[in-house]
């Protein structure tokens, strides 16, 4: 009930005034939005990809940043869904840059709190919805709930068939049932993410791809790059080394099973992870997903909070235990995740294939209410760097 007053009684005038003073952006834009509990950004990313490629002035605003005219604005720490002020003054920018389209990418919260209110969505993309942030919304259905908002504020929606909420949201929101578009997401977190973007695009209708057909847009996903910090390759001689963002039981089971596919012939799959503090408890099953697939794993710190982080892989080695896994030889638990990268990789062999999950493309760690500077990709040399002379490097 606070919350709710919260976000009728001081969100929801926030966003408001944002969109006044900045003379409501959004209406002068094509948006794409994209929501769901995991390939929200990299979905984002790929529509950002097509669009961009061809030759289209297009903007993106997501997890990993701001991508506008040509340049990167930091959003700041652990954002993805942008406060109303930020985010409109980014839409503005966008304007005055002679952008039309921008993708946007969506949080549930974002969706509750009304960040994104008085835009209307060209096209509306739900990935996927799989427990989390039930320590906000309390509940599977309250979290739902919030995400089939972004279904109200879309001409068109873009949603999984097979998904367990599809019917659910068609029957909820019987009023757009003509305008919901389904794509194919069975098969890996790579070629759903894939399949929703080409969708989305499709649906746009815009004149240029009326001509291309399906098989050439995903031809046109072979050279994309890759989104920072999601299953992203840092390290690719002896052994893998790849950062990925995975910090829910489902991610991380999407993410084992591609790296799964990288280790070689007696290689073994190395997993590090921990699970941020203050957040949904049910995010803490990711140690009986690691027991199942990773071959060994080290559970370590992932912005704690105010939590102790002992605490917390206590937690996580706990559901490991349930799992069948036995500390000391499926697992162990280090807390400081400098060590714990430190470890994986001073014990990794030819043909291993290590991942690192929680952190991907973030500059922080957050320790009480401090955030402490923090780059994956730097821990991740400087582990190397300790073992440079075994390694040959």
């Amino acid at each position: 009930m606070l919350q709710l007053l919260k976000n009728y009684l001081w969100h929801l005038p926030k966003a408001i005034i944002a969109n006044v003073i900045y003379g409501f952006p959004a209406r002068k834009l094509s948006l794409i939005g994209v929501t769901g509990t995991k390939g929200k950004t990299t979905t984002s990313h790929l529509i950002y990809y097509l669009l961009k490629e061809s030759g289209f002035k297009v903007g993106l605003i997501s997890t990993i940043g701001a991508f506008l005219s040509g340049k990167e604005i930091d959003t700041g720490l652990h954002i993805t869904s942008p406060d109303p002020n930020e985010l409109h003054k980014l839409l503005k920018l966008a304007v005055d840059s002679g952008i039309k389209y921008v993708v946007l990418e969506v949080t549930s919260n974002g969706l509750d709190q009304f960040r994104v209110w008085g835009i209307k969505f060209k096209v509306a993309v739900i990935t996927n919805i799989y427990p989390d942030h039930l320590d906000y919304h309390g509940t599977m259905e309250k979290y739902v709930a919030a995400k089939a908002k972004i279904i109200r504020q879309a001409e068109t929606v873009v949603v999984a068939k097979d998904s367990p909420y599809f019917e659910e949201t068609k029957n909820k929101e019987q009023k757009i049932k003509n305008r919901i578009v389904a794509f194919e997401s069975r098969g890996s977190m790579v070629s759903a993410n894939r399949a929703a973007a080409v969708a989305a695009v499709e649906v746009l209708e815009i004149k240029s791809f009326k001509e291309l057909k399906k098989l050439k847009l995903l031809k046109m996903l072979e050279n994309f790059s890759g989104v920072p910090g999601r299953m992203e390759t840092v390290y690719d001689k002896e052994f893998k080394v790849v950062i990925d963002f995975a910090h829910t039981p489902e991610s991380l089971a999407a993410a084992l099973g591609e790296l799964r596919k990288l280790v070689k012939k007696n290689g073994r799959l190395i997993a590090v992870l921990g699970c941020a503090g203050e957040r949904d408890h049910g995010r803490r099953r990711m140690g009986e997903v690691a027991a199942k697939m990773a071959d060994f794993f080290v559970i370590t710190a992932e912005d704690p909070r105010t939590e102790n982080v002992e605490e917390i892989s206590k937690e996580i080695a706990g559901y490991a235990i349930q799992a069948g896994a036995v500390e000391g030889k499926n697992f162990i638990r280090i807390s400081d995740r400098q060590e714990a990268i430190n470890f994986a990789i001073a014990n990794a062999k030819s043909g291993d294939a290590i991942g690192l999950f929680g952190k991907g493309h973030e500059k922080s760690m957050c320790y009480g209410k401090t955030e402490r500077p923090w780059s994956e990709h730097e821990a991740v040399q400087k582990a190397l760097k300790i073992c440079a002379e075994s390694l040959d490097i």
